[in-house]
C-alpha cells in the first residue's frame, strides 16, 4: 500500500520506530528510574514522589505481590483515581511479572463483577472510597487478595491524617465496608520492607494490560495489550512530538484518569519516558480546584477531551493563568469541536492538537502535527509505523475522498480481545488491520477526518446524518454550553434528529436554536426536537454518552 501521508510528515519525524530497544515496559521504566532518579516523577495534592522513591516503592510492593504465590502473568486489578498509589501499584504489578487490569472506580457492582470475573483477577488494589462496591461482589469472583488504600496514605503523617479525616468524616466519601482478610496499603508496604523483588523474564509478547472497552455494545471486552504495544506507542508518540530538551523539566498533566488508556500512555508512560513531572488530578470535575493546581506549575503537556477543555474555558479564573510554557494540548477521546478549539487558541495561544485512537490501539494511531497554528478539523496523519485505510462493508479499500470504516495496522494494535476469539475475528482482518467502527474520509495528503461512529449515524429519509457535524454546529451558538445529538423514531422520515442541550444562556429557547440551525444545516440535518437539560450523561473521562440518551428515549 502507498503511504501517502509520509509526504506530509514534519521534518525529523521518522517513517518507522524501533521498539526492540526495550525488552519490556519494565525495562523502559527501570531506565527512567535510573536516568532521572533525583527528579520528581509525580505530584498530587502538593506531595512529590521522586523517580528514586517510585523505583523503591514499586520494588517493595512488587516483592509483596510475588510473596502471594500467584503464577506469572496473573491478573491484578487497580481500582483507583489519580492518586500517588496508582503509579506505584502499576509499576509494581508490571515489575513483578503480572498483568494490570485497570478498573473504573465508579463502576456499579454489576460492572465490577463482570470485569473481575472476565479477567480472572486474583488480587486488587482499591481506594477505600470504593471498597463497598467490591464488598458486594468479591465472593462471586476469583479475587483472593485485597489491598485497601486511602487518600492520605502517601501524603505524610500530618497531611495524610488531615486528608483522611476530611474524606471520611467531613465529606463522608467512604461508605462503610467489610472485606475480611484485606490489608491496608500502609501495612502492606510495611510488611514488604524486608522483601526483595525477584527479576522476572519478560518479553514483547507478554501481556501487560487488560484494558476494558467502554462496552458501548453489550458487555465490556478486555483489549489485550502486550508489552510491545505500549512500548511502541510510547516511542511513536515520542518520535511524533519531537520534544526539544531545553533543560527545564516537562510537566505533564494527568487530569483524565490513569485507568483510561489515553491518560495512561500520554501522561504516565510518556511522562516517565521523558523524565517529566506528572501532575495527578484526582477529581477533574472540580474545575475550580483543577485550575488552582494548574496555577502552581509550568505546564507543558495537557491531554484532555473536548468537554474538559470546554469546562476549563468556562471557568473565570482559567484565563488568568500563565500559558507561556504550554507546548502540547492533545485532544482525543471524542471529537474536538471547532468552537471549543477556536476559543482555546484565543485564550491560551496554544492550539488543540487533535489525534485519534482507541483502547485497542494503545491508544494513539493518528495525530495532527505539533506545529499547527490552528484547529484543522481532522485527526491528522498516521503516526510512525502505522497504516490507516478506509474500507467498505466488504472490507475493500475505498478510493481517496470516499467515506468508509477506518482500519488501523501497527505495532500498537492489540493482540485481540481477552478470551473472545469471536469478537477478535469480527474486528481484525486477515492482514492485521483493526476495524475501528468509526466512519472516516482520507484526503490526498493522508489526513483523515472522522465523520462519526457507525452505530451513531442517523438516517433521515434515506440520508445519512452524522451527530458530530450537528453537534459541532450547535456548539458554536453562544448560548450553548454542551450538546448531544441522537436519532429518534419518526413515522414520516424513519428517524429524526433530536438535540439534548445544556444552556450557557438561561434565556436560550428552542425557537432560537432551531432558527440558528436553519441557517447552518441542510433540511434533513436540522433537529426536529430539542430537550434542555441541566447536565448530560458522561463517562468518567468526560465523553458524552449518546447511547444512554438513546436508551432513555427507548424506555420512555
Amino acid at each position: 500500500m502507498e503511504k501517502i501521508w509520509l509526504k506530509s510528515y514534519p521534518q525529523g519525524v521518522p517513517a518507522e520506530i524501533d521498539s526492540t530497544q526495550f525488552r519490556s515496559i519494565t525495562h523502559l521504566l527501570e531506565e527512567a528510574f535510573r536516568k532521572y532518579a533525583d527528579r520528581n516523577a509525580y505530584v498530587c495534592m502538593d506531595k512529590f514522589l521522586t523517580y528514586r522513591e517510585l523505583d523503591q516503592l514499586s520494588q517493595q510492593m512488587g516483592a509483596w505481590l510475588q510473596s502471594l504465590g500467584m503464577a506469572p502473568g496473573a491478573r491484578v486489578a487497580i481500582m483507583m483515581p489519580n492518586v500517588l498509589q496508582y503509579p506505584v501499584a502499576m509499576a509494581a504489578i508490571l515489575r513483578a511479572g503480572y498483568t494490570v487490569v485497570n478498573v473504573n472506580p465508579l463502576y456499579t457492582p454489576r460492572e465490577l463483577q463482570h470485569q473481575l470475573i472476565d479477567a480472572g483477577a486474583e488480587a486488587i488494589i482499591v481506594l477505600e472510597n470504593f471498597a463497598t462496591t467490591l464488598q458486594q461482589v468479591i465472593a462471586n469472583t476469583s479475587v483472593r487478595h485485597v489491598v485497601v488504600a486511602s487518600m492520605g496514605d502517601m501524603l505524610g503523617l500530618v497531611k495524610g491524617t488531615i486528608v483522611n479525616l476530611v474524606v471520611r468524616k467531613v465529606k463522608k466519601l467512604v461508605p462503610a465496608y467489610t472485606l475480611p482478610g484485606a490489608i491496608t496499603f500502609n501495612k502492606m508496604m510495611a510488611a514488604a520492607a524486608g522483601m526483595r523483588l525477584k527479576p522476572v523474564p519478560q518479553g514483547h509478547d507478554d501481556i501487560a494490560f487488560l484494558q476494558y472497552t467502554g462496552g458501548t455494545t453489550g458487555v465490556s471486552k478486555g483489549a489485550v495489550l502486550l508489552h510491545r504495544n505500549i512500548i511502541a506507542n510510547v516511542l511513536q508518540n515520542e518520535a511524533w512530538l519531537q520534544f526539544k530538551h531545553t533543560g527545564e523539566q516537562l510537566v505533564f498533566v494527568a487530569a483524565l484518569p490513569l485507568y483510561h488508556i489515553y491518560s495512561l500512555t500520554v501522561s504516565a508512560f510518556m511522562g516517565m519516558r521523558m523524565g517529566g513531572l506528572t501532575l495527578l488530578i484526582p477529581n477533574p470535575r472540580d474545575i475550580p480546584g483543577f485550575v488552582k493546581e494548574l496555577a502552581k506549575y509550568r505546564v507543558a503537556v495537557l491531554p484532555a477531551v473536548n468537554t474538559l477543555y470546554n469546562a476549563l474555558l468556562n471557568n473565570p479564573d482559567f484565563a488568568k493563568l500563565d500559558f507561556s510554557s504550554y507546548s502540547v494540548c492533545n485532544g482525543g477521546g471524542m471529537a474536538v469541536q471547532k468552537a471549543v478549539a477556536d476559543k482555546w487558541l484565543k485564550v491560551t495561544g496554544t492550539p488543540i492538537i487533535e489525534g485519534y485512537g482507541l483502547s485497542e490501539t494503545s491508544p494513539v494511531a493518528t495525530a495532527n502535527c505539533i506545529d499547527i497554528k490552528e484547529f484543522t478539523g481532522t485527526i491528522g496523519l498516521p503516526i510512525p509505523s502505522t497504516d490507516v485505510i478506509i474500507i467498505d462493508d466488504d472490507g475493500r479499500e475505498v478510493p481517496l475522498g470516499q467515506t468508509g470504516e477506518i482500519a488501523i495496522r501497527g505495532p500498537q494494535v492489540m493482540a485481540g480481545y481477552w478470551q473472545r476469539a469471536d469478537e477478535t475475528a469480527k474486528t481484525m482482518t486477515a492482514d492485521g488491520f483493526f476495524k475501528t467502527g468509526d466512519i472516516g474520509i482520507m484526503d490526498e495528503r493522508g489526513y483523515t477526518r472522522i465523520v462519526d461512529r457507525k452505530k451513531d449515524m442517523i438516517i433521515v429519509s434515506g440520508f445519512n446524518v452524522y451527530p458530530n457535524e450537528v453537534e459541532g454546529v450547535v456548539a458554536a451558538h453562544p448560548g450553548v454550553l454542551e450538546v448531544a445529538c441522537i436519532g429518534v423514531p419518526d413515522k414520516n422520515s424513519g428517524e429524526a434528529v433530536k438535540l439534548f442541550v445544556v444552556r450557557k444562556d438561561p434565556a436560550l429557547t428552542s425557537e432560537q436554536l432551531l432558527d440558528f440551525c436553519k441557517h447552518e444545516l441542510t433540511a434533513y440535518k436540522k433537529p426536529k426536537f430539542i430537550e434542555f437539560r441541566d447536565e448530560l450523561p458522561k463517562t468518567n473521562v468526560g465523553k458524552i454518552l449518546r447511547r444512554q440518551l438513546r436508551d432513555e428515549k427507548a424506555a420512555a
